[in-house]
């Protein structure tokens, strides 16, 4: 798949890619209520043999008008294009969001990108979505556009869960900041996972006689600080369970900088420097202090035990699941 990142030079898009049909958003997260606007494009392209394209904004919208408080992303841009691509896209072109393209009117949207850069057919997106400078914008500005110009615009209504409530990002951040990951992989149809550089830390595990691998997150990330079970892919694709730590390992030092520290089981060998990613399947507890590190090692003999009992009986929840997490 290729990941087009549109630049100031106004690179001309692949002939190849031209006159797709393109499903526009964000997809932060790439959720199920996402996926059901993803999957209509995917047929709409399959059934037309038009190339299938995505449409999303770096960053994120809401980061670039609170830049003090930036969003916490479900998925940074290079999980989500690998997300994409395994729900069959052939391209995801990345557009800068700044400041000037939030002043751009929507009819400047339509012709400059959607029709004479990308040469659309078809633009499929959610039944809410707007654009342009002031969200002037929305689904009835588009379908209008469509008509006068050439292209078909089919909205797809909001998603709802099995309770008949709304499935959005927003929702699944809520869950993570409470710690109910097995929750929210029901809201994304795979496990949350995040990426990151293997780097090094104080080696403590290592003499306790559970090395971890140690990953720095972004600070907006606001999973609830505790331990989890988790499967951890190797850059090379390997996939080994194991149970991480994210937190700010109260016992050991105090007020340091939240780490995600992964101890994988049945492995040895050295990842620094490799890009890994860890999958969310379970949430054991939350942080605690010991007085001293014996009743700490004794603590996480526990917690590798039930991480491996938790871990044993799971299956895909989905293609995606099964592409990131398996």
């Amino acid at each position: 798949m290729t990941v087009f990142h549109r630049n100031e030079t106004k690179e001309a898009l692949p002939e190849r890619l031209r006159g797709g049909v393109v499903a526009i958003g964000n997809f932060d997260g790439v959720h199920r209520g996402h996926q059901s606007v993803l999957a209509r494009a995917l047929e709409l392209a399959a059934a037309r043999q038009k190339p299938a394209l995505v449409l999303t904004f770096e960053p994120h919208p809401r980061t670039v008008f609170k830049p003090q408080t930036p969003v916490f992303r479900l998925t940074p841009a290079p999980l989500k294009a690998r997300l994409l691509e395994a729900l069959g896209f052939q391209s995801v072109i990345e557009y800068p969001f700044t400041p000037d393209f939030s002043q751009r009117s929507a009819q400047d949207f339509i012709t400059s990108i959607l029709m004479e850069w990308i040469g659309v057919s078809e633009v499929v997106t959610g039944f809410d979505f707007h654009f342009g400078r002031g969200r002037e914008g929305g689904p009835a500005f588009l379908m209008s556009a469509g008509a006068r110009n050439g292209f078909g615009v089919t909205l797809v209504d909001a998603f709802r869960d099995e309770n008949t409530e709304v499935i959005s990002s927003s929702r699944i951040r809520t869950l993570l900041s409470e710690g109910a990951v097995a929750e929210a992989a029901g809201q994304l149809g795979y496990r949350y996972t995040v990426e990151a550089e293997v780097i090094h830390g104080q080696q403590l595990g290592r003499t306790l006689g559970y090395p971890t691998a140690n990953m720095s997150l972004p600070g907006e990330v606001t999973l609830r600080p505790g331990i989890y079970a988790v499967r951890f892919r190797l850059e090379n694709g390997a996939i080994h369970d194991g149970v991480a730590s994210f937190g700010y390992r109260p016992t050991v030092i105090d007020n340091g900088a939240p780490l995600l520290e992964t101890y994988l089981f049945d492995f040895s060998g050295d990842l620094y420097g490799q890009v890994c990613s860890v999958s969310f399947f379970g949430h054991l507890r939350d942080e605690l202090k010991f007085d001293g590190l014996e009743p700490l090692v004794a603590q996480i003999r526990k917690d590798e035990e039930e991480a491996r009992a938790l871990l044993s009986g799971v299956r895909p929840l989905g293609v995606l699941d099964e592409k990131i997490a398996s």
